[in-house]
């Protein structure tokens, strides 16, 4: 019976030693999920290419374990950071949206490494009515006279980021903006074949989808292709007989002959007799 009983507190001992463990694992993890640490975000809208200043930064709690990469606990790391995109309040200032240290604020500040900025003059049509907007990417077309001095439209550079239009550099904007100049960023390169381009035709813009990242070469438009039908032959049709006048009935033809005919009727027999 003693033993028995030992065997039940033994039994019951090591069920609660286990939910107590449970208990302590559930509570340890609640704790882990709770701590918190110190993130600069940022107090108000901030536009690209602006330096960072006190009072456009502050920080709150955030949970540990949701850490964003490359967020910043200390806000002086930060003054005088050029920021290359726009910042909503609230949001996180993470190291990656951040240019360079010793950038200093403007348009400068957003364009990437290797590449320039050109500024090309636009009316509401070459500047796809406004919707050319910064973030955006079109491609070049330029409307000159080819070798044969013959008129010729054909698209020059594709996938052009749009860095600005007019003065603004906001890529939060949707609305479409009829401006006089639009910024483009280019290569080296390109941006020697845009100025060609704006030298010997007029420009066009052509927005394209962002995500669409083919590229297509093409031959160039021309007159003759606007103008040129090319003639399908037709079958032709089988003459149409004139409708003919209707056949007048042939009238036998007598036979001429020159022996005299005598006919003899005998009451009802009736006889020819020929000299």
């Amino acid at each position: 019976m003693r033993n028995r009983k030992a065997v039940v507190m033994i039994v019951f001992s090591g069920l609660m030693g286990l939910i107590a463990m449970f208990i302590a694992a559930k509570w340890l993890g609640q704790r882990a999920m709770l701590a918190t640490s110190q993130v600069v975000v940022a107090s108000r809208e901030v536009q690209l290419g602006t330096a960072l200043m006190p009072d456009m930064m502050k920080t709150i709690d955030w949970p540990s374990g949701a850490l964003p990469d490359g967020a910043v606990t200390d806000p002086k790391t930060l003054e005088s950071r050029v920021v290359r995109s726009a910042l909503q309040r609230g949001e996180p200032i993470l190291e990656n949206r951040l240019a360079p240290v010793g950038t200093k604020g403007g348009l400068s500040s957003v364009i990437s490494e290797g590449k320039r900025a050109v500024t090309v003059k636009v009316n509401e049509v070459i500047g796809v009515a406004g919707f050319a907007l910064p973030g955006n990417l079109v491609d070049v077309m330029v409307n000159a006279k080819d070798g044969n001095d013959r008129p010729v439209s054909k698209i020059v550079l594709e996938q052009i980021l749009v860095l600005a239009v007019a003065q603004e550099a906001n890529r939060d904007e949707t609305k479409p903006k009829v401006v006089s100049a639009v910024t483009l960023e280019l290569t080296p390169v390109q941006a020697e074949q845009l100025d060609l381009a704006r030298s010997v035709g007029n420009l066009s813009l052509v927005l394209r989808n962002q995500l669409d990242k083919l590229p297509v070469q093409t031959a160039g438009a021309r007159t003759n292709d606007l103008l040129h039908t090319q003639a399908k032959e037709q079958p032709k049709a089988a003459p149409v007989a004139a409708p003919s006048a209707p056949r007048r009935p042939a009238k036998p033809v007598a036979t001429a002959d020159a022996r005299p005919k005598l006919e003899v009727i005998r009451g009802t027999h009736k006889t020819t007799q020929e000299f």
